[in-house]
């Protein structure tokens, strides 16, 4: 197996909703295509991958670094003992020449091209991502279906709180039980009675409305909302502090009884064992949401895995952030707590298979070969066009 060729390009996902810190009028990311000279059907086998949502496209570090590397590299320098694509080897072979630390665009870049070289490495096996990934990484019997939450409830022009329910209402009826909303954008009494008016679409039942706060607050702001919401027994408190306050963390953790949720902005190992070495995270009660497309890709979140699993965390505890078919095959491979979704946000790379359905806040996947962009038709347009 040899890689022809890699293209790489931009998709806009811009939209008028903002949460706490910012706003995504501009937002945008990258999409690659790894092609292959493996042909099926008289066509080339094609790897696609993205990167994610939240973070801007890396175009420049995947032109001048990424991809250059993996083009110059040895075709066998690339393929596990066996003959086959091994992603892993792969990501030696971009990460070259790099030093530790810096782990901002640069891992994005590199979970752009780590993706689309599962994707590809699974096609050219013949088997959906999480059977490919159960067999190699789990224990081959994978979940055959998956919980997630309706991520949503955003600050936007002119957005009421009849709006906001409605919006929740919404969720509901497309099968979702959990779902979650913005605050840290207004005052809090203000967040307060948005708060309440989901609790009341949800039945009274605080338990289905997780809130994120997208790292806004400082330490006293945190201690000031937990205290206020902690009587409502929500699903979990998201993202309070800086996503490197470890010390903010830890401290909320110390005050707050309930369920406390971060990770989605740390793009590393070293990182993620630092939240868990100094972030007071809580394994009987807390969830870890590290998006594998953000933070290196799949490679660095199998080290992740290992990395918890030594600190005695169950993977049930991961819900990764990002809300795409990727960290969908991966939750039912390593069997982690869920994902997330974004119906209707984000797109067109957000979201699972065209058709799919949510039931009971679970949702299954495909049996395409790969991760299954080709069952996403706007989206699988926009990557052939890549490489067409």
């Amino acid at each position: 197996m040899k890689i022809v060729s890699v293209h790489e390009g931009v998709v806009p996902i811009s939209s008028s909703i903002r949460n706490a810190w910012i706003d995504f009028s501009a937002m945008d990311c990258s999409i690659a295509a790894v092609v292959s000279d493996v042909v099926r059907d008289g066509e080339p086998v094609v790897g696609y991958g993205f990167s994610s949502n939240g973070r801007y496209s890396a175009g420049e570090i995947l032109r001048r670094r990424i991809v250059p590397r993996l083009l110059d590299a040895s075709p066998d320098s690339l393929l596990a003992e066996d003959g086959q694509l091994d992603p892993a080897r792969a990501w030696d072979v971009v990460m070259t020449n790099e030093k530790p630390g810096g782990h901002g665009e640069r891992s994005v870049a590199v979970g752009v091209v780590d993706m689309a070289l599962f994707d590809l490495a699974a096609k050219i096996a013949g088997q959906p991502l999480y059977r490919w990934l159960s067999d190699r990484y789990g224990d081959g019997e994978p979940d055959e279906d998956v919980f997630v939450y309706a991520a949503g409830g955003y600050y936007a022009p002119g957005k009421t709180t009849s709006d906001l329910q409605d919006e929740m209402r919404g969720f509901l009826d497309q099968g979702y039980r959990v779902v979650k909303m913005k605050i840290g954008g207004a005052d809090l009494a203000e967040d307060l009675r948005r708060i309440e008016a989901v609790i009341d679409v949800l039945d009274g039942d605080g338990s289905r409305l997780a809130v994120d706060v997208n790292g806004k607050f400082d330490l006293a702001t945190a201690l000031a909302y937990g205290e206020a919401i902690e009587p409502y027994g929500l699903f979990w408190y998201e993202e309070v502090g800086d996503p490197l306050d470890y010390r903010l963390n830890a401290t909320l953790s110390e005050h707050y009884r309930g369920p406390i949720a971060t990770g989605e902005n740390l793009f590393s190992l070293q990182d993620a064992r630092n939240l868990i070495r100094y972030g007071g995270m809580r394994p009987d009660r807390d969830y870890l949401q590290f998006d594998p497309a953000l933070g290196y890709g799949l490679t660095e979140y199998l080290r992740v895995q290992d990395m918890l699993a030594q600190h005695g965390w169950s993977s049930r505890r991961c819900i990764p952030h990002g809300g795409h078919q990727f960290s969908l095959h991966i939750a039912a491979a390593l069997k982690l707590g869920g994902n997330e979704s974004y119906p209707g946000e984000f797109q067109p790379t957000g979201g699972f298979a065209d058709g799919a359905v949510v039931e009971n806040s679970r949702v299954g996947l495909t049996e395409t070969p790969g991760i299954g962009f080709e069952q996403k038709a706007a989206f699988h347009e926009v990557l052939r066009a890549l490489h067409d």
